[in-house]
């Protein structure tokens, strides 16, 4: 078998497991998209809230 029958074969199985694959609805995608960028956007700024304040504590610790 060459390598060009072989990658064939290869795109052909690849085709017929896509086909079996459960796919989210648009509806689904958009919700975890948005799900996932607000958790995101909560959690960067709550990371710099404690940054902004470590910062402001160790700046008088140093400056007093």
């Amino acid at each position: 078998m060459t390598i060009t029958q072989k990658v064939n074969v290869f795109f052909k199985e690849v085709w017929v497991e896509m086909k079996r694959v459960s796919w989210l609805s648009q509806k689904d995608v958009i919700r975890y998209t948005l799900i996932v960028l607000g958790i995101t956007i909560a959690v960067s700024a709550f990371l710099g809230g404690l940054d902004f304040i470590f910062t402001e504590i160790i700046k008088k610790l140093i400056i007093k």
